[in-house]
């Protein structure tokens, strides 16, 4: 309720006119002055309020737009989860951060525009090939700055097969220490341990069910950190040996696909069949049956008309099969020659009418390099057939194992007709059944070079080079594979040493064989039985002497290898003792009634499926943590496990068993699966495999 108060005349008038006023006013107006205060700090918070709404929902907006089906994107990278929640993939964008502002999504696209470099073209694109497949192409692009691109993967608690062949093999991959990113190119890992090996595809499988696949246009280098659990990849053109396509600028791109399926099995079938060639048809049954003999470890370069048919004589003489004699380095009078040295081969003609009245077929070694001293350099120079220097004015001199010389430009249809024309020659003046195709790594290549087609990847090399053998596919030989699982013919895996170990060792077999089998080639020649009998990288035997390999890493690589799809002979059993003849007789002929049969049968499914004849043990136990990490046990098909006795010494090992009902060699039963069988007894002349009951 208001009151009113009288005001004198005299008061009234001194307000009307004075400078001040009254004293109630005065009051009034100081106690009006928070409240006024207090109206504008509302009207900010307020507006603040208001702010921190659009903000907050642009930032919701720009969340969802950054969102795609089981993939979040940031600035620094993206991650994917799967069905139920879970991270399974996770990669970082190492080279640069993406400007968000400058992204948008339309449909099942991603795409932005900038980066903190400047422009690009960076999209990701999400497929569903099929219900059971998600699928994300991601393609990085500069527009202006010729750097890198790197991008980097977590291993994320899973466990990562793939990539390529190398020296030390571990199945799965165990990266060491810091490497920097390096060219991934075919490489001769017998040479050079710490590069990339003569079979490799940028195809890396995961346990978490997610695979991913570098794109051929990228150019791809590879490193890794153990620190950070991370593989490194980057494209660049800056000090490499890839070269942008003619008319195009050095702009790196990394693009790839990561797609994630249910399983890991499932996932990988998925790639393969997509991505992956396929063999044509399945090479000579006779080599899947029975063992190739070499002359290579045994003789070495000293091979002569008469130790080769010693040699033949012998293999008679002990009542063992052959698919074919493989007659090694070095049969020539210079390398790059393509008849036989009549100082050590006086009668050539007579030699193989000889092996053939025998019963014997006979392969020779090959390789794509001619000497400087060879009568065939001139003609070669001449013709233009050599790789050649950047100028392409003078041929590229290399250094091999054999010397220095020139290597054939596969890329040179003049150069395959004059190299296919020399084997074909060979082939039918002495009956040749086929070739040993050696060496075609692109190491062998040199820094700078030019060939007739340019090649913007230097491992499409490789692939040129493998596709010589396709006219001898039957029972040809190859070290080296790019893009080539469709090239019919065995995959030899590098140069063994003689000893136990992951280095080139008895130890790095399985997990190899694994590998290249994940990588699509099925149809492997696991190398010689005992390995190469280097001096200084053969174990020593009971003699001390590095003559022959060790008498038990002899006989533990045999029973390795008749279960492997082709045996491969060079040191005879026969130069240890009758025992040591005997175990190889019973294991020979357990590779051809057990396990020959089994794998032709798989291998006319390759032509299909493309599926390994070599499983890891998750193939069939996708579910099972522990079968992901074992690299001592493998699968021929689904249903014949085999764990090999690998350490010296030893006449026992623990095997593991999958979930399911399995049958020993020895006729025990195991219902209860999973299992351990700890300190499994294992004789020296035996080796433990068991089959899955159904």
């Amino acid at each position: 309720m208001y009151q009113i108060v009288p005001v004198a005349p005299g008061e009234q008038q001194h307000t009307a006119g004075g400078a001040g006023g009254s004293p109630l006013k005065k009051k009034r107006a100081h106690e009006g002055r928070p409240l006024v205060l207090a109206g504008l700090l509302g009207c900010v918070l307020v507006l603040a309020a208001v702010v921190a709404w659009c903000y907050y929902s642009a930032s919701l907006r720009k969340a969802q737009l950054l969102k795609a089906e089981l993939l979040d994107l940031n600035k620094d990278g993206f991650i994917i989860h799967n069905q139920a929640g879970a991270l399974i993939f996770r990669m970082t964008f190492r080279s640069g951060t993406l400007d968000l502002d400058s992204c948008s999504k339309e449909g099942s696209n991603l795409s932005c525009t900038r980066s903190d470099s400047g422009k690009l073209n960076f999209f990701i694109q999400t497929v569903r090939p099929k219900d059971t497949v998600l699928c994300y192409r991601v393609r990085w692009e500069e527009l202006q700055s010729k750097r890198s691109v790197e991008h980097a993967m977590a291993y994320n608690e899973s466990h990562w097969y793939g990539g390529a062949e190398t020296a030390t093999q571990y199945w799965p991959i165990r990266m060491q220490g810091e490497e920097e990113p390096q060219p991934f190119i075919t490489s001769d890992v017998y040479s050079n341990r710490n590069a990339f090996g003569g079979i490799l595809e940028r195809y890396w499988l995961s346990s978490n069910a997610t695979a991913i696949k570098i794109n051929d246009s990228v150019p791809f280098h590879l490193g890794w950190s153990e620190k950070d659990r991370t593989l490194r990849f980057q494209a660049r053109f800056q000090d490499s040996p890839f070269r942008p396509p003619e008319g195009q600028q050095a702009l790196p791109e990394l693009s790839y696909r990561v797609c994630v399926g249910s399983d890991v099995t499932s996932i990988h079938k998925y790639m393969v069949r997509r991505y992956f060639p396929k063999p044509v048809k399945v090479p000579s049954p006779e080599v899947f049956k029975q063992p190739l003999w070499s002359t290579w470890a045994l003789h070495k370069t000293a091979v002569t008309q008469e130790k080769l048919l010693r040699y033949a004589s012998d293999i008679t003489k002990y009542g063992f099969t052959c698919s074919h004699l493989e007659l090694d380095d070095r049969y020539t009078a210079d390398y790059g020659e393509f008849d036989f040295d009549p100082q050590k081969f006086p009668n050539a003609s007579g030699m193989f009418d000889k092996l053939r009245e025998d019963g014997f077929q006979v392969s020779l070694w090959t390789h794509p390099f001619i000497n400087y001293d060879s009568i065939n350099f001139g003609v070669a120079v001449e013709k233009g057939l050599f790789v050649r220097e950047p100028s392409g004015e003078l041929p590229a001199l290399v250094r091999w194992w054999n010397g220095i010389g020139g290597i054939l430009d596969f890329t040179n249809p003049e150069a395959r007709e004059w190299y296919s024309s020399h084997l074909h020659m060979m082939k039918t003046r002495y009956d040749v059944t086929s070739f040993k195709f050696d060496a075609g790594e692109t190491s062998y290549l040199p820094r700078q070079f030019s060939t007739l087609v340019p090649l913007s990847d230097p491992s499409t090399f490789t692939r040129r080079y493998t596709e010589m053998a396709i006219p001898f596919s039957e029972r040809a030989e190859l070290r080296v594979g790019y893009q080539s699982q469709d090239i019919s013919c065995f995959f030899r895996i590098i140069d063994r040493d003689s000893v136990w170990g992951y280095e080139l060792g008895l130890k790095s077999i399985i997990p190899t064989v694994l590998t290249i089998s994940i990588l699509g080639y099925q149809f492997v020649l696991p190398d010689m039985i005992g390995g190469n009998a280097y001096p200084n990288r053969t174990a020593v035997g009971l003699d001390g002497k590095n003559v022959l390999p060790d008498r038990e890493l002899y006989i533990r690589w045999l029973e390795l290898s008749a279960f492997m799809p082709a045996m491969q002979f060079s040191i005879p059993p026969w130069a240890y003792d009758n025992e040591v003849v005997q175990i190889a007789q019973k294991f020979t002929e357990l590779h051809e009634t057990l396990v020959a049969p089994r794998v032709l049968e798989l291998a006319g499914e390759v032509l299909d499926t493309g599926d390994p004849i070599i499983r890891p043990l998750w193939w069939i136990a996708n579910d099972d943590e522990a079968a992901y990490k074992i690299d001592s046990q493998f699968l021929i098909g689904d249903d014949l496990m085999v764990a090999p006795v690998l350490e010296p010494g030893k006449q026992e090992r623990d095997i593991y068993l999958p979930a399911g009902r399995w049958r020993s060699y020895k006729g025990e039963h195991f219902d209860k699966g999973p299992m351990y069988l700890t300190d499994y007894p294992v004789d020296l002349d035996e080796i433990a495999f068991f089959t899955w009951v159904h």
